[in-house]
Parts: structure tokens; sequence; C-alpha cells
């Protein structure tokens, strides 16, 4: 399994309309693209200084999984027009990382 880790912000103006984004086009497009070896998303936000840091957590089977979803070069981070206009920034480069254990705790 592969973690790849993805982080943009925005201006506390534009938080709101990322989160929209993210909800209701980027990541079902993604979604819709029925991506082999995708298992899930995570979303998360937390307020940065001025500015509002997202993070995106994705998981995948293996590195070709995540080249099936960005291409060849798999640290691309796939950042669509729609989101960089309301992007302040964004990482270029997306991190990966293999994930040797995961334990699921009881309730």
């Amino acid at each position: 399994m592969i973690c790849r880790l993805w982080r943009g912000w925005t201006d506390a103006a534009n938080a709101a309309a990322y989160e929209d984004l993210l909800r209701s086009t980027i990541i079902p497009g993604i979604e819709a693209r029925a991506i082999p070896g995708f298992r899930h998303i995570d979303m998360m936000r937390r307020p940065a200084g001025d500015e509002v840091e997202f993070a995106t957590i994705m998981w995948f089977d293996d590195l070709g999984s995540i080249q099936g979803f960005v291409g060849e070069d798999a640290e691309a981070a796939h950042v669509p027009a729609s989101a960089r206009a309301v992007l302040a920034r964004f990482d270029e480069r997306a991190l990966h990382y293999e994930v040797f254990d995961r334990r699921q705790q009881r309730s």
C-alpha cells in the first residue's frame, strides 16, 4: 500500500470555495475514473496563520496505480485549473510513503 500526500493553501476568503470544489467536482471526477488500485482518499484542512492549509491523502495499491492517476511522473501534482484559480500556493510534487503497518482500532 502506498500513501500519497499533497498540500495546498488558500487565503481565508477562498477556503470555502476550494472545499466546495473538492467535494463537488475534483474528487468525484477522480472517483469517476475508476483508477485500478485507488482505494480511498482523505481530505483535511486547518488554519495556518492567514491561510487555510488543505491536505489530501490518497491510498493506492502500488506505484503503478499512482501512475494510472497522474502518469509516468508519479510525484507530479494533480491540480486542475479550477483549483489553481483559488489556491494561493500548492506543493508541485506529492510525497509517497510505503505503508508498512496499518492497525484498525476497536471502537
